[in-house]
């Protein structure tokens, strides 16, 4: 209670994301240091998991749809450039420094996705509504669908091992649930939402089950939970759009058990092995964060070109999709703890840390970038106004 209550409020006096305090809260704490916790910690390890499954489910419920549906077409152009691009350069990063191509296109999946902690800074500057901002959003629906489930695909295919057979009926069961998840246990969920609407505490509990059924059904279908997760919170976002008891849930998320999933995700960093790594796989790690930022980078630049945007306006959609943080850090532990019939796992514990490493660089890359580029973003858009009133139109807003 001590670490989730009072980190996050010292790491932003220190200019640090409060999931950057957290993880290293949890270092400290772990058993890696002062092993407080000590070496079984089944209550710990149960709220971290609980944590993870409503981190995804939260990030589906707070998707805005109404973004991806205006340009359309936009979003999803620039969510698959910004998911196939990093994904194709990972995945040549990992071939290269020696993974198979299971885990090398997994290193890839981790790429693809990403966190937009830079979203409060374009809030707050109220440059929500320029195109490029909503594109953005809009692309991270795609990029965070895609990314899981080729993550999905390779995490099912090496705890059973490869066969053409079992590799085409995983694709089959995939094809079947994320269509079966969005439509009919959204449709359910949301006609169940409605009868209880009128009880709060009813509402509350039924999306939790909402969320828990999606999980065991991804589990049936030998996918991870945090997948079923995700899906089902984009199935009840419309359904669940503006209900209080929406609001709750997501603070009762935030404000506990995703702070622990960060704090036990800590517990697996010993310092000393950790600082260790990075030095012995300097070559990987900058390579993995260089595929990163070039991949995000070409993507904006394709699509910024393609939609006529001006420079600002690029940079400032490449700033918003380099953090890699929630469903990023989410696959790498599943990752961690998936092994083959040989028990050799899919991610090692280099690429734990060299993940651990993207995260942080990012997660603080990330919004310095956007804080320098938007408020120039908007001051163009500004400028532009008043000749686009004359000529009828501004590509830039919606």
């Amino acid at each position: 209670m001590v670490v989730i209550s009072g980190i996050p409020p010292l790491a932003r006096r220190l200019h640090l994301p409060a999931v950057v305090g957290l993880l290293l809260s949890g270092v400290m704490v772990g058993p890696h240091v002062l092993g407080i916790f000590g070496e079984r910690r089944p209550i710990a390890e149960f709220l971290a998991q609980l944590g993870v499954l409503m981190l995804m489910f939260v990030s589906g419920l707070d998707i805005d749809l109404v973004h991806l549906r205006q340009a359309q077409t936009r979003s999803m152009l620039f969510g698959l450039l910004t998911t196939g691009i990093p994904l194709l350069l990972g995945t040549a990063v990992g071939l290269i420094f020696g993974y198979k191509l299971i885990p090398a296109v997994v290193i890839g999946s981790l790429l693809a996705s990403h966190t937009l902690l830079g979203l409060p800074i374009v809030a707050e500057l109220g440059a929500v509504r320029l195109e490029p901002i909503a594109i953005t959003i809009g692309a991270t629906v795609i990029s965070d669908t895609l990314s899981l489930v080729v993550f999905a695909i390779c995490q099912s295919t090496y705890k059973s091992g490869f066969s053409a057979t079992a590799f085409m009926l995983q694709i089959v069961e995939i094809a079947v649930f994320v269509p079966f998840i969005l439509l009919v246990v959204g449709r359910l969920g949301a006609y169940l939402l409605t009868t209880v609407e009128a009880d709060e505490n009813a509402y509350f509990v039924s999306m939790f089950g909402i969320m828990a059924i999606a999980g065991v059904l991804a589990g049936i279908v030998n996918l991870p939970g945090i997948v079923g997760a995700f899906l089902a919170g984009l199935a009840a976002n419309r359904a669940v759009h503006d209900k209080p008891a929406k609001e709750k849930l997501t603070f009762f998320a935030n404000s506990f058990f995703v702070p622990i999933f960060f704090v036990v995700t800590g517990f697996l960093i010993g310092p000393i092995t950790f600082v260790r790594s990075i030095v012995d796989n300097f070559a990987l790690a900058m390579s993995i964060i260089f595929a990163l930022l070039g991949g995000k980078l070409i993507a904006a630049q394709i699509s910024g070109s393609a939609f006529k945007y001006p420079s600002v306006a690029r940079v400032t959609m490449w700033s918003l999709t380099l953090p890699q943080v929630a469903a990023t850090l989410a696959a790498t532990l599943v990752a961690f703890r998936t092994f083959d019939p040989l028990r050799q796992r899919l991610l090692d514990e280099r690429m734990l840390n060299v993940v651990l490493v993207l995260m942080l660089t990012t997660a603080i890359l990330g919004p310095i970038l956007t804080q320098q580029f938007a408020p120039r973003l908007l001051e163009e858009v500004n400028e532009r106004t008043g000749t686009a009133a004359h000529s009828g139109r501004d590509d830039l807003l919606k």
